[in-house]
């Protein structure tokens, strides 16, 4: 039986509707380099039976003549989509064995289409990270490298396409983590516009920011998935109502005449020279194939840091005030008052970074602080989100690092603000609600992967899927597998 394992989406596909190979087949083999990388610590929960009934039915469709274009390949979701097969805990003891009476709106439309689920992503507690070393169930490791970190908060979803024990994952991007995971690992991840894809079933950190998308090896294997998970959700009073859009329209479609903005006071002494000279390279092809490159500044998005961590964590504060061990979550033993309950369950349930989280929202939010921490954060985030509008009416699409530098050791970033100013990058676009994606573009000297960040106003995800496309079809960073995978 041929190995299926390294195939793109498009070749499992082809594969499928021409009754190569069964979806069975397909799950079994992807079942098998899963349980053989276990190490890795990707999975938080992998329930074969349930991944192989999916798969049987996904192959009765393509029997009948009734199979979509996307049946019978498999996938797996990060760990904070709703499932109903699976547990869905957030990566937190908060949760732990939690069982949704229905799945997330992004699990169940690709579910439709007869997308096999593989299993469970692990991430950083509650989203809650950029490293993936706040998981409850333990970290999760960079495929190119034990010692260095995958990103976070969806390093579970980097590590499992990095290391092809799943062609494609669904992430989330609160501030940046979809973008730096998939930098940090040599993958593919697009944020689409907030709005764009459904929040429903999406266990919350900051509500005003989470948006759910892809990580996948190629731009071409997001386009076509893509085009199945967004949709307008009359359940999600932020989802947005567009007509449905086919995203592999701009696949190989040549760049003539679009202008691609580079910032280039993003490009100062902080950042790493060897992503610098990598990213350089990107900007020249651009060039080189008909691009216009354009010299710009967006100095308020310098704030976006700040004004992040204030807002974030004041949703946070809100969000997770529901798990007090009556209402939600996890319920401490032995308890003789109800504040008693109430504060062991929160402490003993939650992790270090939540709680940190908590009280800086909880802070920023109480009395005597509101006007001056998150009144004023939501006023520069307008401004940020304004500077951004100016600068696309100019520019098709913006070129930045991902992060200051390639994937750091475990344990280098103890401290959490020298963590919170690694996504320094990712953040401002955030803020503003637009789409973004990370495009591999090379390797540090020490083996580590580089990633490009592209930018585009909102809604113009096939713009950024067509630049990430037309690298990506001169290129083979996307291609290269860690040894040993």
């Amino acid at each position: 039986m041929m190995d299926v394992t390294h195939c793109s989406v498009a070749e499992l596909a082809a594969k499928l509707q021409n009754k190569e190979i069964s979806a069975v087949e397909v799950a079994q083999q992807y079942l098998d380099r899963i349980e053989a990388h276990k190490d890795l610590n990707a999975f938080l929960d992998v329930r074969p039976e349930e991944t192989l009934r999916q798969a049987e039915a996904a192959d009765a469709r393509i029997a009948k003549g009734e199979a979509g274009p996307l049946t019978g390949v498999p996938i797996a979701h990060k760990d904070i989509f709703v499932t109903q097969e699976w547990n869905s805990t957030a990566a937190s003891r908060m949760l732990e064995g939690y069982r949704s009476p229905f799945d997330a709106t992004v699990v169940s439309k690709l579910k439709s289409e007869g997308m096999v689920c593989l299993g469970k992503l692990n991430c950083d507690e509650f989203a809650m990270g950029s490293a993936n070393e706040n998981s409850t169930y333990g970290k999760c490791f960079n495929p190119w490298d034990p010692q260095a970190v995958p990103g976070g908060s969806s390093g579970g979803s980097a590590s499992a396409v990095a290391a092809r024990l799943a062609p494609i994952a669904t992430a989330t991007d609160t501030g940046g983590s979809i973008r730096e995971p998939a930098a940090f690992t040599g993958v593919t991840g697009l944020k689409p516009t907030y709005g764009r894809p459904s929040r429903l079933g999406m266990i919350a950190f900051a509500s005003s920011l989470d948006t759910a998308g892809l990580m996948a090896p190629a731009a071409s294997d997001i386009a076509s998935v893509l085009s199945k998970m967004v949709g307008f959700d009359p359940k999600d009073s932020t989802s947005v109502d567009l007509p449905a859009e086919d995203f592999t329209r701009g696949l190989g479609k040549d760049l003539a005449g679009l202008r691609i903005g580079v910032p280039r006071s993003w490009f100062s002494d902080r950042l790493n020279e060897e992503v610098r000279a990598s990213i350089d390279k990107v900007i020249a092809f651009y060039r080189d194939h008909g691009a216009v490159i354009v010299d710009m500044d967006l100095p308020t998005a310098r704030l976006g840091v700040p004004v992040y961590y204030v807002v974030a964590c004041a949703e946070a504060s809100s969000n997770l005030s529901r798990y007090d061990g009556i209402r939600y979550g996890y319920r401490a033993k032995d308890c003789k008052t109800m504040d008693e309950l109430i504060r062991r369950s929160r402490n003993e349930g939650l992790g270090a970074e939540p709680k940190r989280r908590i009280m800086i929202g909880t802070y920023v939010l109480s009395h005597g602080y509101y006007d001056a921490y998150y009144l004023k954060a939501q006023k520069v985030r307008r401004l940020i989100a304004d500077e951004f509008r100016t600068a696309f009416a100019s520019v098709d699409a913006i070129i930045s690092p991902v992060a200051p530098g390639v994937a750091y050791n475990f344990g280098e970033k103890s401290d959490p603000v020298s963590a919170y100013l690694g996504d320094l990058y990712t953040v401002p676009a955030s803020l503003a609600g637009l789409p973004c994606m990370s495009v591999p573009c090379g390797f540090a000297s020490n083996g580590r992967p580089i990633g490009v960040q592209l930018t585009a106003a909102p809604f113009q995800e096939a713009r950024l899927l067509q630049l990430a496309d037309a690298w990506q079809r001169e290129t083979d960073w996307h291609l290269r597998v860690p040894a040993g995978y």
